[in-house]
């Protein structure tokens, strides 16, 4: 069999850090993990060739030299994903598709031809698919009933991706949360029971990389690193002497709940491992609306204290913020300002909250009849919510876009970023000195002359540049590097803001007469 993995675009996000990447020479932030990890579970004596779509289209050679073509995506992913099955169904392909996307909307890639369905997680219904194939079938769909094993899982095919085109690369040790948040997909893809990889079997992954001629960034791309904490730190203190032993060539981020603060244990074993930054889902500084959404993690220490700890450890926190929730009162939007002030967090993930289908909030919202038609969400920053809150939309969308041009003012930011810096932890390790390559040098230069000579940051640039040489050395090289995002952000707050408004615009077109007020009479009584 000839296999076409293919992995559609992703439209601008947060996350797509164009201008970033423009000053670096790359063209992505993340490479397909699940395609090259789907790549690995299928017959090796197969044929396989990957194109990321979000760095080049398919070639019509590429297309006809498939026997099958198979399709993974996320829900950002959506419109891409429909039309290159069309593309490929055009061409008289057979059609395999899988991933979070199809997984919870199937029916929405049947409708455009479709012809296998491998759902779920692949270490179970991929050999499903691979007996269909071999009996001739030329359709079905493929579940499973339970959770795979992830022990079983082999090392993904890192050698099918172009190594040159991504700013990071992808690795990932466990699936599954423990926790119960409303609003989440991830416990209803993979569960609450967080199932891990042995130390053996990441090492491994690091030691292809390694073989490949890696030597940058590596997002550890759990849902949450330290669900299961007994096995990460297990990995950690292995990873520990793997990174001495090969000079420290990587550098890890990860996301994690914020119980992280109180484990002092596995914040310096992570330090000690090379984990430079964490995400966190803080949501929200509302505790009303944190126990609404069952985030009973986010309640039981004070949110600021628990950051502060992570920086002074040496982690830099990126933090997801949400508006919208039900109960919510007006200012939402100011008090995450705020927050993000305070506890000196550079970056912020700020969305408007979504339903995503068969979460908990989505069943809630369905029986509730509070979904907006045809509006399935999803977790751009450029969404309008797809339900109906418990309070005006126009309030809530103006709330956030103003919030999201506050926290990417580019003084703020600067300032915000100062102070996290100056609090933060160095590293005990010291990796042996190399020279930079030019790329990253003419990226530099191009980050001082945009933000410390043309802008009005200019002053501000240059005096917390010298104060974090001399009172923090050590993360001076960090820091700069996270000044850098912002000339990412100062472009997308502004598409977030017309995208917003647009959306916003043909939602009061509709002349719909303050339905959050039938909502709320709806949310009482099935309340009483």
């Amino acid at each position: 069999m000839r296999v076409l993995l293919v992995y559609p675009i992703f439209p601008k996000t947060f996350w797509s850090y164009e201008k970033i990447l423009e000053l670096v020479n790359r063209k992505v932030l993340l490479p397909p993990l699940g395609l090259v990890t789907v790549a690995a579970i299928l017959p090796q004596e197969w044929e396989f060739q990957l194109v990321d779509r979000n760095i080049r289209p398919v070639t019509e050679e590429e297309w006809a030299w498939a026997d099958v073509v198979i399709f993974s995506a996320m829900i950002v992913q959506k419109q891409d994903l429909l039309e290159q099955i069309s593309e490929a169904k055009q061409r008289g392909k057979l059609v395999a598709v899988g991933g979070p996307y199809p997984t919870s909307v199937p029916h929405a890639v049947q409708d455009v031809g479709a012809d296998f369905l491998i759902l779920d997680e692949g270490e179970i219904t991929l050999p499903m698919f691979i007996e269909a194939i071999k009996r001739g079938e030329t359709s079905g769909t493929f579940r499973a009933t339970e959770k795979p094993d992830v022990t079983t899982t082999p090392i993904p095919r890192f050698d099918l991706l172009d190594l040159d085109a991504y700013d990071m690369m992808s690795v990932q040790f466990s699936r599954g949360c423990p926790f119960q948040c409303e609003f989440c997909d991830i416990i209803v893809l993979y569960g609450r029971k967080p199932r891990t990889k042995t130390p053996a079997q990441l090492l491994a992954e690091l030691d292809c990389l390694y073989k490949l001629g890696w030597r940058r960034s590596i997002f550890m791309v759990d849902d949450n690193f330290i669900g299961n904490k007994r096995n990460v730190k297990l990995l950690l203190k292995e990873l520990k002497v793997w990174m001495v032993e090969h000079k420290y060539p990587f550098r890890f981020d990860t996301e994690a709940s914020i119980d992280l603060a109180q484990d002092t244990e596995l914040m310096e074993l992570m330090v000690e491992c090379g984990f430079a930054a964490v995400f966190l889902g803080i949501e929200t500084p509302d505790e009303e609306s944190l126990q609404l959404t069952k985030k009973f993690q986010n309640t039981r220490n004070s949110l600021t204290e628990a950051v502060q700890t992570i920086i002074k450890t040496g982690l830099r926190p990126m933090a997801g913020f949400i508006i919208g929730f039900d109960g919510e009162k007006a200012g939402a939007g100011d008090r995450i300002v705020r927050f993000a002030e305070l506890a000196a967090i550079p970056s912020t993930t700020f969305a408007m909250l979504q339903a995503l289908p068969n979460t908990a909030l989505w069943h809630r919202l369905k029986k509730e009849g509070r979904l907006r038609e045809n509006k399935d969400g999803n977790i751009n920053q450029t969404t309008l919510m797809n339900f109906i809150p418990t309070r005006p939309l126009e309030d809530i969308a103006r709330e956030y876009i103003e919030a999201f041009c506050t926290l990417y003012d580019p003084v703020q930011y600067l300032d915000r970023t100062y102070r996290c810096f100056l609090l933060m932890g160095a590293p005990s390790w010291k990796a042996p000195f190399k020279m930079p390559d030019w790329v990253i040098v003419k990226a530099l230069l191009l980050v001082i002359w945009r933000q410390g000579i043309k802008r009005e940051t200019r002053w501000k640039f240059w005096h917390h540049l010298f104060s974090i040489i001399k009172y923090n050395p050590k993360v001076a090289e960090q820091y700069l590097a996270t000044c850098a995002h912002n000339e990412h952000f100062l472009e997308y707050r502004q598409i977030v803001r017309e995208q917003i408004e647009s959306q916003l615009a043909e939602y009061l077109a509709q002349g719909v007469e303050k339905p959050y007020e039938r909502v709320n009479e709806t949310v009482g009584a099935l309340a009483s």
